[in-house]
């Protein structure tokens, strides 16, 4: 029997909260995006996309998931979703493990999955200080594939808040780049936000964003000439 991804996107999100206990701080938003001009779908189609996320911090660590509804006249229905626990070595060895701009070192861990794909990441994460930024992050990987060979991955995350006057706004974004293996081409996706949060209006505590998802994805899929660049607009609420 085979768990639907959303089922096990949710089971994962209660397992982890059991591992790591009481967070000492969380998060859960919804996003939504539409764009027009995607790669592997017909041009002319229009896809919209809901977006489910959770990020939370623990004692011994932290975790991220999101979960991904899409919707296009070609493909139909489809959900995609992502698990990322990960073990701060600073934490569970009682020492600070800081150096640089590096502020701790972690365990880090991702479970990717799909329609018919399950794919197991893992290896080293580091987090940073870096002045003006929210949060920067950066993982490395040895990748476990479910249906191509097997490969290694950067992942680099980031989040930049600023103000315009009164206004307040917040740059974030993610990098996925990938090695290049057999039957596979290298593979490079940079998706940046970039958000007003129009809540601010509403109460200082709401946190309603507009703005737009800027997606640079050169060999998409792993699949040489494939590459895309699109712009979607985006409503995003955290609760």
């Amino acid at each position: 029997m085979k768990f639907k991804p959303l089922s096990a996107a949710i089971l994962c999100t209660i397992s982890a909260n059991s591992i790591f206990a009481a967070p000492i701080w969380q998060d859960f938003s919804i996003t939504g995006l539409y764009g027009t001009d995607y790669q592997l779908i017909a041009k002319e189609d229009k896809q919209t996309t809901v977006t489910f996320e959770y990020a939370s911090k623990h004692k011994y660590g932290d975790f991220f998931i999101f979960a991904d509804r899409t919707h296009n006249d070609v493909n139909g229905d489809q959900t995609y979703f992502e698990a990322s626990p990960r073990l701060s070595l600073g934490a569970v060895t009682g020492k600070e493990l800081k150096f640089g701009p590096v502020k701790d070192v972690l365990l880090a861990t991702t479970w990717e999955a799909g329609s018919n794909m399950d794919n197991f990441l893992y290896g080293i994460g580091f987090d940073f200080d870096v002045p003006y930024f929210q949060y920067a992050k950066l993982n490395l990987y040895k990748v476990n594939n479910d249906t191509k060979a097997d490969d290694y991955q950067m992942t680099l995350t980031y989040a930049i808040p600023f103000k315009i006057g009164s206004e307040s706004f917040l740059a974030d974004a993610f990098l996925d780049w990938s090695t290049v293996e057999k039957g596979s081409a290298s593979e490079m996706n940079w998706t940046s936000q970039y958000k007003w949060n129009v809540g601010q209006h509403i109460s200082p505590d709401t946190r309603l964003y507009v703005g737009v998802e800027h997606s640079v994805w050169n060999n998409k899929y792993n699949i040489k000439g494939k590459d895309e660049n699109n712009l979607s607009a985006l409503v995003k609420y955290h609760f």
